[in-house]
């Protein structure tokens, strides 16, 4: 059963650890994460962009396929189903489709018109128990073509949004999506400080998980981050073991791939990615 991400999060932050969101793009990623979320006894979050969403044939595809494989995989950590940077429209197409968490990304609107969608959103996930994700000061890189500069967040704004009542709140703190360039100046611990200190007990989020050295990934932690999303790290792990084989030349035969075999090895490397990360995280043995 698919369950809300607010107390998952309340726990990693006053527990000091983070609970990872994964991102899911299709049935074998989905698979290897809760097998390895459940073998690990781990909570677990389950992204779903609005772009993998559509690749999937839309949220409700997705919906009945995570809630099918909870139930046949035997599935007992808590797990999330999670819109990640979700557009308004977006959020509320997730809600309907029976997601139990979602991400509104108003950090490209003027603030005031952040907080007042937000405030809308706020009112309809506490009334269907869902968990509630905003977004101030743009994360770097592009994800489903929005595209942001890596901009640090303003501590009051941020305030502004976590006294709309929230669950959880991204700010941007320097950090991008996909691969960090070789001149990145690294995470700004200074706003992340001033964030947590104007939020309170709410649990932050970090994303862009991948290529974020240890040593910052615990010292964000350690000044509130409760939740780190991961999604190239996964991508590129995939599609390194997927290349290996088809150039290695198996299961030809005359007969062409075995489809089940040939994404065998990817399925296999994201495994061990998030093996990597829920160890790294520290949410281990927290379900």
């Amino acid at each position: 059963m698919l369950v809300s991400a607010k107390e998952m999060l309340e726990k990693a932050k006053a527990g000091h650890y983070a609970v990872g969101q994964f991102n899911i793009n299709n049935l074998e990623w989905t698979k290897s994460i809760l097998a390895v979320a459940q073998e690990m006894n781990s909570p677990v979050i389950l992204g779903v962009s609005e772009g993998a969403g559509k690749y999937m044939t839309g949220y409700k595809t997705v919906v009945g396929m995570v809630n099918g494989m909870l139930e046949e995989m035997k599935i007992t950590v808590p797990v999330a189903l999670h819109l990640d940077h979700g557009s308004y429209e977006g959020c509320l197409k997730c809600i309907e489709a029976g997601f139990s968490s979602v991400m509104f990304d108003g950090s490209h609107y003027p603030i005031e018109e952040n907080i007042a969608k937000t405030k809308e959103l706020v009112a309809i996930c506490n009334e269907k128990g869902l968990s509630l994700e905003a977004e101030v000061g743009s994360i770097g890189g592009e994800e489903d073509g929005v595209v942001g500069a890596g901009e640090c967040a303003d501590p009051n704004e941020c305030k502004a949004i976590a006294d709309l009542g929230v669950t959880m709140l991204a700010a941007g703190i320097g950090n991008i999506h996909g691969k960090y360039p070789e001149n990145w100046k690294g995470l700004s611990f200074e706003t992340l400080d001033a964030v947590q200190q104007q939020t309170g007990a709410m649990p932050l989020v970090l994303h862009g998980g991948t290529g974020i050295p240890e040593d910052m990934i615990k010292k964000a932690i350690s000044l509130g981050v409760a939740k780190i999303n991961v999604n190239t790290e996964c991508q590129l792990s995939f599609a390194e073991a997927t290349r290996k084989y088809i150039e290695a030349g198996k299961d030809l035969e005359g007969k062409g791939f075995d489809p089940r075999k040939l994404l065998a090895p990817g399925a296999e490397a994201i495994k061990e990615t998030v093996r990597e990360k829920i160890t790294l995280f520290g949410s281990a043995n927290r379900a």
